[in-house]
């Protein structure tokens, strides 16, 4: 990093997460560097450089990744930061885009919040309710979440989708019980019983049409559909067991959060045992092995360690261990309607909050050719390149008339990690030409594109009578003040 152009390096708040993160107070830090606290305010405050020897040292007193330091984090703020200012509220302020990455760089705090607070502004500007219902309902100084899916969103982001003590107790988890995966399902459900006095049964459609799973308090019952396929049902078991086994985790997790409504706390809850349940599976260190042997081959991963296409994809997402780091990788589920339900990333692709995904990615072409694996090498409109795979979901059987779900997964990396995957081989990375995509329509500014939904919410837009363009919105060259 420090060579990158033989400048000074000055990582103050990147230096303060990282600090805070061990849970440590300056002086604390300061005394294991053996350094000032006044020098570890400064570097904080980017008014001192940190120097080489500091660097190594921080690595190797905390057993940290000096990629930590990386600016992924910056790049992901930067991104949101300029989605927001595109928006035509801020027409009139002429904001350069060096100021708005020096912003995502030295107060990452404060981007945060402008985020949060523009998911509530556009919220209630698109006539949402809810927005004065949820005012309404709460004291006087309560924390307000716009959104709570999105702020669950958040927060996975911010920890980078990777919980250190959720992955150190799967693995313990799979130590001790110590089967193969195609027996875990019955394993867990043994521990489940013999533990807790919690049984598992898998019950007929017609008596859970509705419901995959539900825990019967009253009982100690676990209950499983008959429609979860093999995969899921182990997954919903070590699900339970998360809840149940790892309960102060979750709280301390929950707790570093800060202020959260009921409604975000139950969520962020579910998704941590969900992860916890996922590791369970695919324990850490197995997995990052075995995915790094096999070139990151999601069909036989999911082979080897018994699960379906989506967990191998999600999890790849989470591979963010200090010094175990698997690629970067970034994925998204959407619907053949193209609503974006999932979407997880530990890189730096600039995924949209206030909007879709580019018509031109072909995640949205695989559902024309269902059980095919398709890749890609998209390129954004700043030059930035990416290649992905994409493929549909094979989903269990519905019970008539229940319409069949249909889903597709989207995973992708930066360019310069493509020739680590099995899906590059043969392929001449360089001279491939990019598919130019961009974040979505509202924020693209490439002309002539005959997918086009929208205009660009950047520029203005030309109406012509006597002419009929390839591409349905016609735009001003100049930027909007």
């Amino acid at each position: 990093m420090a060579g990158e152009s033989g400048k000074k390096l000055f990582v103050g708040p990147r230096f303060r997460r990282i600090r805070q993160q061990q849970g440590l107070s300056q002086t604390q830090m300061a005394e294991g560097l053996g350094i000032s606290p006044s020098y570890i305010n400064l570097i904080e405050r980017n008014q001192r450089p940190v120097t080489a020897q500091l660097l190594l040292r921080l690595a190797e007193t905390y057993d940290l990744d000096l990629r930590d330091l990386a600016t992924a984090d910056e790049d992901r703020f930067f991104a949101e930061l300029n989605e927001i200012f595109s928006d035509p509220l801020f027409r009139q302020i002429d904001l350069p885009k060096q100021e708005l990455r020096d912003l995502a760089e030295l107060c990452p705090g404060v981007t945060h919040a402008l985020q949060r607070l523009y998911a509530a502004y556009t919220e209630a500007r698109r006539g949402e309710t809810m927005v004065a219902a949820q005012m309404a309902d709460r004291h006087e100084g309560a924390p307000f979440e716009a959104n709570p899916i999105e702020r669950v969103r958040d927060l996975i982001e911010a920890n980078r989708n990777y919980f250190p003590e959720l992955e150190a107790a799967a693995e313990s988890l799979r130590d001790e019980i110590n089967v193969p995966s195609q027996d875990l399902f019955a394993a867990l459900s043994t521990r489940l019983r013999d533990k807790y006095s919690i049984v598992t049964r898998i019950m007929p459609v017609d008596v859970m049409r509705e419901t995959l799973r539900r825990f019967d308090r009253h009982r100690r019952q676990l209950l499983i559909s008959e429609m979860v396929d093999a995969p899921g049902r182990a997954f919903q078991v070590a699900f339970q067991i998360g809840l149940v086994e790892c309960s102060s985790n979750f709280e301390s997790i929950i707790g570093r959060a800060g202020p959260l409504d009921d409604t975000t706390r139950r969520l962020y809850r579910i998704t941590l045992a969900n992860y916890f349940a996922a590791a369970a599976l695919m324990p850490y260190a197995a997995f990052h092995s075995a995915a790094e042997a096999l070139s990151y081959d999601v069909q036989v991963l999911g082979q080897r360690f018994n699960v379906g296409f989506e967990q191998i994809c999600h999890r790849l997402t989470t591979l963010q261990r200090p010094n175990a780091r698997g690629v970067p990788f970034f994925m998204l589920r959407v619907d053949n309607a193209g609503n974006v339900s999932k979407r997880f990333s530990s890189g730096t692709f600039p995924f949209s909050k206030f909007g879709g995904t580019c018509p031109l990615w072909n995640v949205h072409s695989t559902f024309d050719t269902p059980d095919r694996l398709l890749s890609q090498v998209i390129e954004l409109p700043d030059g930035s390149r990416y290649f992905s795979i994409a493929q549909t979901l094979r989903r269990p059987a519905a019970p008539h008339p229940q319409p069949q779900p249909r889903f597709a997964i989207g995973l992708g990396c930066e360019i310069r990690h493509a020739g680590k995957l099995a899906y590059s081989a043969g392929l001449d990375l360089e001279k491939t030409e990019g598919t130019p995509i961009g974040v979505n329509c509202r924020l693209c500014e490439r002309e002539n594109c005959s997918q086009r939904a929208e205009p660009p919410i950047t520029r203005s837009l030309i109406l012509d009578e006597n002419t009929r363009r390839v591409s349905s919105f016609a735009f001003s060259n100049a930027r909007e003040l």
